[in-house]
């Protein structure tokens, strides 16, 4: 491909992001945005996302999935007998056809396999399967954010495993994870996996795999000692013991213009941990119906988990409480917690149930309580683990500091179980002639999201820096100047690059050197083969790695050590994913245990 003929230009300026990846993969010509959360891929970028397509297609093959197409476009009466038509709130965009019928844009397509399944499968002898699919996907977020890391529209791998039992899931579900970390390698992209929540796709058990990053929206848990990991949406640490002291009655002390966790605490002289904290939400338990008031009891000195609280009350979108909502309930906000409130569902952090004489709201301006206990004073709670795992907490499994780290996560995996199966009627009969249903699991990646965490991975102050594997093309040719020596041999290197197989991208503008280096930096080409005046009086053409440095090669080697040096380039990345790899079998064993 010759840049003078490219579809997409190059942005000289800073473009507006809030991630860098952003900003490159604008500047660079390989997206434009055409509303919020939705991006149009350039030639560019749709050859990094091919290549991206082609590493998922090599990987997912491997473990024996078969590609098939699902539509887009799904009757609502399948969401409805899974029960998620009800339970996804707006980010599932439901309309009606021009016959009234209801129907759903695909936000993943756990019913559609499921109901495939049911027509497709009959028989124990039908399985194992997984099937896969890199289809389009709609999720109308809230709010869009990173450029490709959280879009509305966007491309997404997702593979279904069907088996006869949970021994055959868990042997599908190792597979999954260690083709996603393959996945990774082959991305240039280290990644962790950690424990998650299932959230609306439901089963047993569910992971991410996170690029760990500073940027990344997730906030993640590391045990440097034995190794947990999990998302803080689910991750435990280790129970304090129960404080011994014997309950004292409770009393009104004055508290006046004290309404944060922090002035309380500074006017009663206690430690942040020492108080209670209420949280009150609004939680809508069904789409469509009546808000009703939750109060989330924590200690002080750490925040409701909210994915543990929308757990816990089934609600399927929790706000925070207005003053209004809190004072219907009888509360006052600010000096707020559950003593004497009746009308509420009250659910309370498991540590509050192991603590003595507590410090919490009275309900009434200006006062708060001291001494309260919450297996006396509130006897309806439901004590759950309900705080956020912060950074210094005892691991759950072996006691040690638990450290804090953020993540983009580009992909997950889901035991689904039965669930899908039971309400679409997937089953099989056994080689006994009994009827059993089919044991699911779920897998996706979200390519769009991978090319973004390339690109906040593979950069410098020059622009993009992408790996062999992923690089739109693997050589940028740069010819400089209208000298006939030179145009000659430009058209001859660019004529015999593409004749030993390369991906070649000719700078063949009529414009300055400086632009031209400038342009092949920005796109991030893994190699750079310049011919200039300079170049041929040196000896031919110089030859430069996107991170290292230029050399001089015979003007008739100029093709050759061109395609010696990306051969290189793949071996070495070929290395780098072996070595990666190698630590993988031992954390699937820590991570899942023994084979089944």
């Amino acid at each position: 491909m010759r840049v003078s003929q490219l579809f997409g230009t190059t942005l000289r300026s800073a473009a507006e992001g809030e991630l860098i990846s952003h900003q490159l993969l604008l500047r660079a010509g390989f997206v434009q945005q055409l509303a919020a959360g939705i991006f149009s891929y350039l030639p560019l970028g749709q050859r990094s996302l091919e290549k991206i397509r082609t590493i998922l297609r090599e990987e997912i093959d491997a473990i024996g999935g078969q590609e098939l197409s699902m539509p887009v476009v799904h009757p609502g009466e399948l969401w409805q007998r899974s029960g998620r038509w009800q339970k996804v709130d707006q980010t599932l965009v439901r309309f009606q056809d021009r016959r009234g019928r209801d129907m759903a844009l695909a936000m993943t397509h756990e019913e559609v396999v499921a109901d495939l399944t049911a027509a497709q499968v009959s028989s124990y002898r039908d399985l194992p399967r997984i099937v896969y699919q890199i289809q389009t996907k709609f999720r109308d977020e809230p709010r869009s954010r990173g450029g490709l890391i959280r879009t509305r529209e966007f491309l997404m791998k997702d593979s279904y495993s069907l088996d006869r039992d949970y021994q055959g899931l868990q042997s599908a579900y190792r597979r999954h994870f260690r083709a996603y970390f393959r996945i990774a390698a082959r991305a240039g992209l280290p990644v962790a996996a950690v424990l998650s929540d299932v959230g609306m796709m439901g089963g047993g058990m569910a992971h991410e795999f996170m690029y760990l990053s500073e940027v990344g929206e997730d906030t993640l848990i590391f045990c440097p000692s034995c190794g947990y990991a999990a998302n803080q949406e689910v991750a435990e640490s280790r129970a304090e013991a129960a404080e011994v002291a014997p309950m004292v009655a409770v009393e009104e002390v004055p508290t006046p213009g004290s309404t944060t966790v922090a002035e309380v605490a500074a006017v009663l002289g206690v430690e942040a941990d020492r108080i209670a904290k209420t949280v009150a939400y609004t939680a809508e338990m069904a789409r469509g119906q009546t808000g009703t008031l939750v109060l989330a009891v924590v200690p002080g000195n750490v925040e409701v988990n909210l994915a543990k609280l929308r757990n816990v009350t089934g609600a399927i979108e929790l706000r925070v409480a207005t003053e209004a909502e809190i004072a219907a309930a009888g509360g006052v906000a600010g000096y707020m917690s559950p003593v004497g409130l009746d009308k509420v569902a009250v659910f309370a952090d498991d540590r509050l149930s192991r603590k003595r004489n507590l410090v919490a709201g009275a309900n009434r301006a200006g006062w708060h309580l001291r001494n309260f206990n919450l297996d006396r004073d509130c006897p309806t709670a439901t004590v759950v683990p309900l705080a956020s795992v912060v950074s210094g907490e005892a691991c759950v499994n072996c006691g040690h500091s638990l450290e804090l780290r953020r993540g983009i996560e580009f992909g997950n995996i889901f035991q689904l179980g039965t669930e899908y199966s039971q309400s679409m009627g997937a089953t099989f009969t056994d080689e006994s002639g009994h009827s059993q249903q089919v044991v699911m699991g779920s897998y996706g990646i979200g390519l769009g999201r991978m090319l973004a965490c390339a690109a906040e991975e593979h950069h410098d102050e020059r622009g993009l820096a992408l790996p062999i594997s992923l690089a739109p093309y693997q050589v940028a040719l740069v010819s400089v100047g209208a000298d006939r020596e030179v145009v000659d041999l430009a058209e001859r290197t660019y004529t015999e690059l593409r004749g030993l197989g390369l991906e070649v991208l000719w700078d063949d503008r009529d414009v300055s050197p400086g632009v031209k280096f400038a342009d092949a930096d920005l796109r991030g080409m893994p190699l750079r083969v310049t011919i200039s005046p300079r170049s041929i009086k040196a000896g031919g053409a110089e030859l430069k790695r996107r991170r290292g440095d230029p050399f001089t090669v015979q003007a008739d080697q100029a093709a050759a050590s061109a395609a010696s040096q990306v051969r290189l380039m793949e071996e070495e990345m070929s290395s780098w994913v072996d070595q990666q790899m190698l630590p993988v079998e031992d954390l699937i064993k820590n991570t899942l245990g023994e084979c089944p």
